[in-house]
């Protein structure tokens, strides 16, 4: 067994998610948004795994659940960096502020 509580665990997701959510609401740049988002996605694997060895009963299925997330959340990165340098190409700005119409 671990000698790390999983309070400590669920903290270091807390701290992660907070974290996160101040910067997704409110930073400007698209990219930093992003990478916001991802960390809030880190912290709930966190809680997945951490849920999936301490729980009521554990199994690996938190861990399965994890795995799939990391997988959606490289698809959805890459979707996001793509959708991101189009708008570049045609606004010449990555601020969130600036992208507020479809036409040029």
């Amino acid at each position: 067994m671990s000698s790390v509580p999983a309070s400590a665990f669920l903290a270091l997701a807390l701290i992660l998610f907070c974290i996160g959510l101040y910067g997704a609401l409110t930073k400007r740049n698209t990219v930093i948004v992003l990478i916001s988002i991802e960390l809030m996605l880190n912290a709930v694997n966190i809680n997945l795994v951490t849920f999936s060895k301490y729980g009521m009963a554990p199994s690996i299925t938190g861990q399965v659940f994890a795995l799939f997330a990391m997988a959606v959340a490289a698809a959805e990165a890459a979707v996001g960096l793509a959708i991101l340098m189009s708008l570049y190409r045609n606004k010449k700005t990555v601020n969130i502020d600036e992208m507020d119409q479809m036409k040029h």
